[in-house]
């Protein structure tokens, strides 16, 4: 698929090791591309390697180059700071910006982004904090034109955040096929939306629509 004109993708997945199983051709193919995978990531590093290796990706010899790159998600421990991660974001996925993606090696033209998000769900974050870091990414994300995969575990989401969190995106990845989201919501309509419901006092949007079709497993992104 070619990313010219969306860069915000979203994908669940049971479990991390299935997440690094699905997600290898996309970091392969940055590799191939000359491009750098920038992964963010919640879990201990050192087991976020060990899936990855699983996955088939050299890890270590990736890290060497400067190919891969993994640092600490969120940067900051606490809630949901909507501006700090926008910052964090914007810095990392700027053109020569030295944050986040900054490895110590040069030659790498492009940029892809695996940022883990099951934090902000497990841990009582707000709901529609969340929503709005991941409506007002799209803009950061369409400015420096980085790709950005943001991943979420199933298990701790209802049926109506899933929605929500599909809405943010304009891209999405279910059972390994990366898909245009026909759900996806403009941010300033999303945005009108989320500050509707905290006037309210509401933490739901309304009734999601009906699940998207799930392809079959044998497929994968490419």
């Amino acid at each position: 698929m070619t990313f010219a004109t969306h860069f915000h993708i979203c994908a669940f997945f049971d479990s991390r090791e299935e997440a690094s199983q699905v997600l290898a051709p996309f970091y392969r193919e940055a590799q191939q591309r000359g491009e750098r995978n920038l992964h963010l990531v919640s879990d201990p590093l050192d087991a976020h390697r060990a899936c990855l290796t699983a996955a088939g990706i050299d890890v270590a010899g990736c890290e060497h180059t400067g190919q891969l790159s993994l640092r600490t998600w969120p940067p900051e421990p606490g809630g949901i700071d909507v501006d700090g991660l926008l910052r964090a974001m914007d810095e990392a996925t700027a053109r020569g910006g030295q944050g986040l993606a900054r490895h110590g090696a040069g030659g790498f033209e492009g940029l892809r982004v695996m940022s883990q998000m099951g934090w902000a769900v497990q841990h009582g974050g707000d709901r529609l904090d969340l929503l709005e870091y991941e409506a007002r990414l799209n803009e950061v994300l369409d400015a420096n034109r980085r790709l950005a995969i943001c991943v979420y575990d199933l298990a701790p989401l209802d049926g109506a955040t899933m929605m929500d969190l599909l809405r943010t995106h304009p891209l999405t990845m279910i059972g390994g096929v990366l898909r245009e989201n026909p759900f996806f919501t403009p941010p300033a309509e999303m945005l009108r939306e989320l500050s509707a419901r905290r006037a309210t006092g509401r933490r739901r949007g309304r009734p999601a629509p009906a699940a998207l079709p799930v392809p079959a497993r044998s497929r994968r992104a490419e």
